[in-house]
């Protein structure tokens, strides 16, 4: 089992220094981050926290999953390793694929139009 753990349904008020100090209480703490937007800086509601040990990770798992902190039902439990996204240029946007305006080269199938 690893020892970082994912802490979810943060309350957007805590700090880096909250997580820290609670998760103390399950053994030592290497690191706590609680994750921001990168423009605005707000809270994104979700942290990591890294304990020393897997027994003090496991042990994290079992005090605060579940557990209102700050308001919140917390959800703990082991981090999964970062999925790679796509970080490509304009691929369509919300909207989908290719829009282009009216300019578009027929495709073979495509009817032709017929002006009369």
């Amino acid at each position: 089992m690893e020892t970082k753990l994912y802490v979810g349904n943060l309350a957007y008020g805590t700090t880096d220094q909250d997580l820290q100090t609670l998760f103390t209480q399950a053994g030592t703490v290497t690191s706590a981050t609680v994750i921001r937007d990168r423009e605005t800086g707000r809270s994104k509601g979700f942290g990591f926290v890294e304990m020393e040990s897997q027994a003090e990770a496991e042990k994290a798992i079992s005090l605060f999953n579940g557990v209102e902190y700050q308001g919140r039902p917390l959800t703990v439990n082991v981090a999964r390793p970062r999925e790679e996204r796509d970080r490509g240029g304009s691929s369509g946007g919300r909207f989908g694929g290719n829009r282009s305006g009216g300019n578009r080269q027929p495709r073979s199938g495509d009817r032709q139009r017929r002006s009369w």
